[in-house]
């Protein structure tokens, strides 16, 4: 190739023996057997196994030389002898017999190993990510990164896309996440924003004219970090359509994703066309909208059972008359299952913040009957009753929680995945995406306890514009969707309201006048004004499609250079402290007393 390498270091095989070679790389490991000198060279595309014999001068050099040192090898390629081939390696057939070493770059004694995939604590993996990239595992993700994202952009130009790109410097949004600001130089006092997302831009070029716009777009919010969300940064495929309706989108990202799963991954998709889940039932039988379609467990409302008079139960009888819910999660053919299992998930509730869960287990001897903790409350009636609602069988159990709706929902979700993991019911083996669909328009504010938008506020509403019941806000419903993949959100979308004097109405029920919308939304606004196409789209995540295609928990594993959980950069110390001088040319004072 050139002076640095006639072949990588995947590249050589056995039609190679004989062949006098080139190889620079990384010392990856190395193996003293007194006479012999084992070395495993590592480059971007593999490991060649490279061996010296001790007359060879090159020998010390090489004995002393520190791992991840780089290194420049001429040697002859000869076949391994019978027993010693490496079946694990493409080039396990072969060796390299050294016959000169030229080092290129030593390095200093390693803070972390690259040779293995042992776990380091996350500061010791940050600050010194370029050695961290070098490990195997997180060099496949890369590279499975940067191949996902081509694929998704030949696939988009098949389908009629063509990519633009959006400003990154814009105006704040009043909407979703806090901003990151940009101090304008030229506009002393004045602001810009880092796009949270490219949403009014895309908008736009709905409205001057392009059918099919996408991006890979940069996005930024200031969030506090997950194991699914980075601080700061990532990344999305922003996608936009003309004359489109909901189902239009969903063709199109079905096509997408059921390619880019099969082309990535051998894993089976369990639906080529995606379950489209309203999101009421959502929560209702899951707990959650990002439900895991993996894990057969559904969630039944057994509130009703609680007004019986022959259910003695009267905790929770007490709570139903105050406005609490009961509902149950079923566990199939469990009736052998030790106590000690049902215990455990009690206990484990508890530690979730709940007041646990309570169980029991169905049985018949001569008449049906519960057996367990809270068992003996209920009448065989009212039992035979909870089997019709919630389709429990004879040996099933039941595992029951009471509570507010949004308190029953998060420990019965989170219950759902624990219980179905115990059980090894979820199929590592599969990807189950569904839609959630039938989002409300808006919701009512935990803290304020005002209308707000429950999801993106540019949505059309569903149903007959003439007729929409404006006085009942809380009972319109938008063609808003996520897209959810084995218990991931992956993506929200929408199809947008391009009439202006809708938009007035919508965001005044959310408490916003006319003057404070044209203040805020004036670019989009005034385009709305001179004939707008019917549009919609969606902005799947990039970093979450890797992370499932890569089978990581978090999504750190499949980003190049990422924030610790403090949004800090330990590599390149930021965010970092700027000059007075800085400051001043931008006409700013900072003030780093915080109230308690």
């Amino acid at each position: 190739m050139n002076k640095y390498r006639t072949h990588n270091c995947f590249e050589l095989s056995e039609k190679d023996a004989g062949e006098k070679v080139t190889l620079s790389g990384w010392l990856h490991r190395k193996r003293d057997h007194g006479n012999l000198l084992f070395i495993d060279l590592r480059d971007h595309f593999g490991l060649t196994q490279c061996v010296i014999e001790n007359d060879n001068k090159f020998f010390s050099k090489l004995e002393k030389l520190r791992p991840e040192s780089v290194i420049t090898i001429e040697g002859k390629v000869t076949k391994r002898d019978k027993g010693t081939e490496n079946t694990e390696l493409s080039t396990g057939k072969i060796e390299v017999n050294i016959l000169s070493v030229k080092i290129l770059s030593e390095s200093n004694d390693l803070p972390m190993p690259v040779f293995g995939e042992q776990d380091y604590p996350e500061d010791i993996r940050l600050k010194y990510r370029f050695l961290d990239l070098r490990r195997e595992q997180m060099h496949k993700n890369i590279i499975l990164r940067s191949k996902v994202i081509s694929f998704i952009r030949q696939e988009m130009l098949k389908l009629g896309f063509l990519e633009y790109q959006t400003p990154i410097l814009t105006s704040s949004s009043p909407e979703g996440a806090r901003d990151f600001l940009v101090p304008s130089r030229l506009n002393p006092g004045k602001f810009y924003a880092l796009p949270q997302a490219p949403q009014q831009f895309k908008q736009l070029i709905m409205v001057s004219g392009f059918d099919r716009y996408f991006q890979i777009a940069p996005c930024f919010r200031d969030e506090d970090a997950r194991s699914d969300r980075s601080p700061g940064e990532f990344y999305q495929l922003d996608i936009e359509m003309s004359f489109v309706d909901q189902e239009d989108v969903f063709e199109v990202i079905e096509n997408l994703m059921v390619n880019l799963f099969k082309n990535f991954s051998s894993k089976k998709i369990v639906h080529s066309k995606f379950p489209k889940i309203p999101y009421e039932e959502a929560m209702l039988k899951y707990g959650t909208d990002k439900p895991d379609l993996r894990n057969p467990l559904l969630i039944s409302d057994i509130t009703n059972i609680f007004e019986r008079d022959d259910v003695k139960f009267d905790i929770f009888k007490k709570l139903v008359k105050s406005g609490s819910k009961v509902r149950c999660i079923i566990t199939k053919n469990t009736k052998e299952k030790p106590r000690s299992f049902f215990d455990n998930i009690d206990k484990w509730a508890k530690e979730q913040g709940a007041s646990g869960l309570a169980y029991f287990t169905i049985e018949k001897k001569e008449n049906i009957s519960a057996k367990g903790p809270v068992g003996k409350f209920f009448s065989e009636e009212s039992l035979n009753e909870i089997m019709k609602i919630t389709g429990a069988e004879i040996g099933d159990s039941i595992f029951l929680a009471c509570g507010k709706n949004e308190d029953i929902e998060n420990i019965l979700s989170i219950s759902r995945d624990k219980i179905g993991k115990e059980l090894n019911l979820i199929d590592e083996n599969q990807f189950a995406f569904c839609w959630i669909v039938d989002y409300p328009m808006y919701e009512i504010d935990n803290k304020s306890k005002k209308i707000i938008f429950s999801h993106n506020p540019f949505s059309m509403p569903q149903g007959d514009l003439d007729k929409l019941d404006f006085k009942d806000p809380l009972s319109i419903k938008a063609y808003q969707y996520d897209i959810v993949c084995n218990g991931v959100e992956l993506s929200s979308g929408a199809i947008r309201n391009h009439l202006p004097n809708l938009m007035y109405k919508l965001f005044s029920i959310a408490g916003y006048d006319k003057k404070k919308v044209e203040e805020k939304f004036s670019g989009m606004l005034n385009a709305l004004n001179y004939g707008a196409p019917p549009h919609g789209g969606i902005a799947p995540g990039i970093d979450r499609i890797v992370m499932l295609l890569a089978g990581e928990k978090n999504i750190r594993e499949v980003t190049l250079f990422p924030m610790n959980q403090n949004a800090q950069d330990l590599m390149m110390n930021a965010p970092s402290k700027v000059t007075e001088e800085q400051l001043k040319e931008i006409g700013i004072k900072t003030d780093l007393k915080r109230k308690n």
